[in-house]
Formats: structure tokens, C-alpha cells, sequence
């Protein structure tokens, strides 16, 4: 594997440019397709998806490259966020790599091309297999920012497998405060109805800096409105103790240190919910074990994009191969099985 090899170089360039020269290449190489084993097939939310591993939204904001990561053996690829005008984000530099401590922070405050692109390219995949998922979000500078939700649930709706509300995200000033019960119930009533009864299941990304009354709200909320799943969760606000430099920056923080806190708030979701509603795994995966960890305590799926950072392109086939030999050792069949079973 070439990766391993070409990391020092890479780390010398600043990340973003760094992200962005690898979105060049996922466009312009012509990658092999990687089998998943039919063993990790699962249904969610009446979504037959390929395996359990998904690319995490963030990496490929603007839906360039959603079939090349599918290549790479991920089961699904979320893409956004996308609000719906254009913005450039906040400032940079607003992307850091974390060395020491395999983490990542950014605060880059949902810079995508907006809407009207991402439909354009997505529309041109039309009739293309694989599992395609859109991450909406608001305006930084929208005065109704649920209007906004629920524009983008009505008009993304025909070109994605389902549709992800993420309100949070740290890096967009006050839109973790969608979170709260109220204004929680209400986003959720006017994306479901602008969405349709016949549109895509709706999924709730959510927070790891949440409160235990908060969780109870929240998963309340969602099995009331059947909600496809809940994806838990976001990049932390908190800071537990990292050795870099760029430590004491602002933004999300995501990769290693944020495992035990998303796998953490898994177990809270999936005991509030009592099972009653499917739950995605993000935050801190980095190996077959770390996916298996998050399955076991409830994950029908999991996600990773930070990862990929210190590991590389081949990660998604590494992670799957992985979760077959610890399906065979455990003794399950399908990944479905071990959903839940810690």
C-alpha cells in the first residue's frame, strides 16, 4: 500500500489543500470496484445496504466523488453538508490535523456550492447502484433556518437514498439550539411534510455533547415522528487531554479521542430508545474493532471520514475484512445479528 509511504509528504501540506487534492484524485483515478462480503449486507430504515461502513458526510461536501468511495468499499457515502445557498464557510485556516494524537479539529462552518450543484451532480448519477445519502444543513446567515431544512428536504429528496438533518454541528453559531425539545419537534414537523409521504427515510445527527434529559427528549421525539435513525454522533466541543499544538483550537473535535465519548452516547441513545429506533455509530473509528465495539452496543450502521486522515484510502476494505473474521469468531452469520448484543 502506497499510503503509508506518501503520508510524511502529505503532512506537509496544509490539510484542507491536502483534501482537497485528494478529491482530485478520487475524480481522476480509475479505481477498481472493492467487494464487500454479502455477509455484512443489512436493511435499514428499508434501505438494502451493501455493508455496514459509511463514508462520513464532511469528507465529500459537494457530491463530487460519491461513487469512488463506493468503490473503495464503503457500504454507503453520505455527502454535504449542503445548505441552501452557496457559502464560503468561516476563515481559514480552520482545519487541523492532530498528529499525536490521530485527531482532527475544524470549524468550517458548512462551506459547500450549494444546493443547485449538488442536485446537478447527483442527477447525473441517476440509475447508478449504491447507497447515497444527502447531509442538510442551514445558512449560516438564514433568518429561518428551519425554512431552510425543509426547502432542502423538499428538493433533495428525488436524488438521495435518505436524508440526514444535522443540526450538530458546532462550527454554524446557534444551530446546536435545534437540538432543544421545542424547537426540535418543530424542525422535524415541517422537514417530514416537505419531504413527503413517499420521500426518503429521515435520519437526526446529533451531538455527543448532549445532557441525559436531552437524550430522553430526543428519542422521544424521534420515535413519535419514526424517524429512520438516529446518527450519533457529531465532532465534540470538549477537549480531554491531546498532546498537539493545535489542542486549544476552536471547531469540532473527531478521530481517536472521541471514541470512548460517541460510544458512550451510543449506549445512552440505545438504552433511552430502548431499541426502539435504529442508531448509526460515528466517532473514533479507526478499525474492524472499533466498528464491531459500536455495533455490538446498538449500530445498525457506522460511519468514518477522520480516520482516513492517518489511515488512508484502503481503510474501508481493511474494516470489512476485519468484520468478517470477527463475525466468523463470534459466531454470527450476518451483521445484523451482533446489532445490539454487548
Amino acid at each position: 500500500m502506497l499510503f503509508p509511504l506518501l503520508r510524511p509528504a502529505l503532512f506537509t501540506i496544509d490539510p484542507e489543500t491536502a483534501h482537497g487534492l485528494s478529491i482530485a484524485a478520487l475524480r481522476a483515478l480509475p479505481l477498481p470496484s472493492a467487494r464487500i462480503d454479502p455477509r455484512l449486507a443489512t436493511t435499514l430504515a428499508g434501505i438494502a445496504f451493501p455493508g455496514p461502513l459509511g463514508a462520513a458526510p464532511g469528507y465529500d461536501k459537494n457530491a463530487e466523488v460519491p461513487d469512488a468511495l463506493l468503490r473503495l468499499g464503503f457500504g454507503f457515502a453520505e455527502v454535504g453538508t449542503v445548505t441552501p445557498l452557496a457559502q464560503t464557510g468561516n476563515p481559514r485556516p480552520r482545519l487541523f490535523r492532530l498528529a499525536e494524537d490521530r485527531a482532527v479539529i475544524n470549524r468550517m462552518g458548512f462551506n459547500n456550492a450549494g444546493a443547485e450543484a449538488m442536485i446537478a451532480r447527483l442527477a447525473a448519477r441517476r440509475g447508478r447502484s449504491g447507497v447515497v445519502g444527502v447531509n442538510i444543513g442551514a445558512n449560516k446567515d438564514s433568518p429561518d433556518r428551519i425554512g431552510d431544512y425543509a426547502h432542502l428536504a423538499r428538493i433533495m429528496a428525488p436524488h438521495a437514498a435518505y436524508l440526514t438533518v444535522n443540526i450538530s454541528s458546532p462550527n454554524t453559531p446557534g444551530l446546536r439550539a435545534l437540538q432543544d425539545e421545542g424547537a426540535l419537534a418543530a424542525l422535524l414537523d415541517a422537514v417530514l411534510e416537505a419531504r413527503g409521504a413517499q420521500g426518503p427515510p429521515v435520519f437526526l445527527k446529533l451531538a455527543p455533547d448532549l445532557e441525559p434529559a436531552d437524550i430522553d427528549a430526543i428519542c422521544r421525539i424521534a420515535i413519535d415522528r419514526r424517524l429512520g435513525a438516529l446518527i450519533v454522533s457529531n465532532t465534540t466541543i470538549t477537549r480531554p487531554a491531546l498532546r498537539s499544538r493545535h489542542a486549544t483550537e476552536a471547531g469540532g473535535l473527531s478521530g481517536e479521542p472521541l471514541r470512548d465519548l460517541a460510544q458512550q452516547r451510543l449506549r445512552d441513545f440505545r438504552s433511552a430508545s430502548g431499541g426502539a429506533i435504529a442508531l448509526v455509530g460515528v466517532g473514533g473509528i479507526a478499525t474492524a474493532e472499533d466498528a464491531w465495539a459500536r455495533i455490538r452496543a446498538g449500530a445498525s450502521l457506522v460511519q468514518l471520514y477522520s480516520a482516513m486522515v492517518y489511515e488512508g484510502p484502503g481503510l474501508a476494505r481493511r474494516i470489512n475484512r476485519g468484520l468478517v473474521r470477527l463475525m466468523r469468531r463470534e459466531g454470527y452469520s450476518t451483521i445484523a445479528e451482533a446489532v445490539g448484543s454487548a
